[in-house]
């Protein structure tokens, strides 16, 4: 099965993400992830991306299709996708479209985590790490059963991404309605979109995904 999962920072598409790859044998595919692994190993692609990149220009959608085709390419037929961070464009669905057909795959939903930005701003502006294994924490919501030490591996040192800030969440949620706007009405169209309250607890979220992927 191959999915998109949408939603801003935050909403929780990285622990959906993992819950999929963990239970079903997805593989998630993250632009992100993907452009620095190819930059890194000096692939074909990275090669080609890190030209642009240096010269401060934008990847253009021709070098993240190809990541994308060379992902899907390497994987096994019966492994499914997660689709994270693409398309952000109608240009890019299309050409997934034509990705996937090349590769005898479809695309069976697009799950789209909504959020309450008030909400999402106290979630993520009060969360925080234990720097040793990354069990993740909250100021309010979810705290170290003992003060100070992880529960998980008992390390005392925490730390909080330094992009977790009010404004930083605001912007990115301004960005993540402009990219994502164009491409729902086109799967929307299709009848692929379902959306789930990203705002419930983790557990709620997963089993409201689950009976997505149930629904076939």
């Amino acid at each position: 099965m191959n999915i998109i999962l949408l939603g801003p920072p935050g909403a929780g598409k990285g622990t959906q993400s993992s819950n999929l790859v963990q239970h079903h044998g997805m593989r998630q595919l993250s632009t992100g992830d993907m452009l620095r692994a190819a930059v890194k190993a000096q692939t074909p692609v990275g090669i080609k991306a890190k030209e642009v990149m240096d010269r401060g220009e934008l990847v253009s959608d021709e070098i993240v299709s190809a990541l994308i085709d060379a992902e899907l390419a390497a994987m096994g037929d019966d492994v499914g996708a997660i689709f994270d961070g693409y398309p952000r464009t109608e240009a890019q669905a299309v050409a997934l479209d034509e990705i996937l057909s090349s590769h005898n795959r479809k695309l069976h939903h697009v799950i789209e985590l909504v959020v309450d930005e008030e909400a999402l701003v106290d979630r993520v502006t009060g969360r925080f790490t234990c720097a040793n294994c990354g069990e993740g924490y909250h100021d309010r919501h979810k705290q170290p059963e003992k003060e100070g030490v992880c529960d998980k591996c008992g390390a005392t040192e925490f730390k909080r991404r330094p992009d977790d800030t009010e404004e930083t969440v605001r912007t990115r949620m301004k960005e993540y309605r402009a990219k994502t706007a164009p491409i729902l009405p086109y799967y929307d169209k299709r009848d692929l979109v379902q959306r789930v309250d990203g705002m419930a607890s983790i557990d709620a979220v997963t089993t409201e995904i689950e009976k997505v992927l149930a629904s076939g």
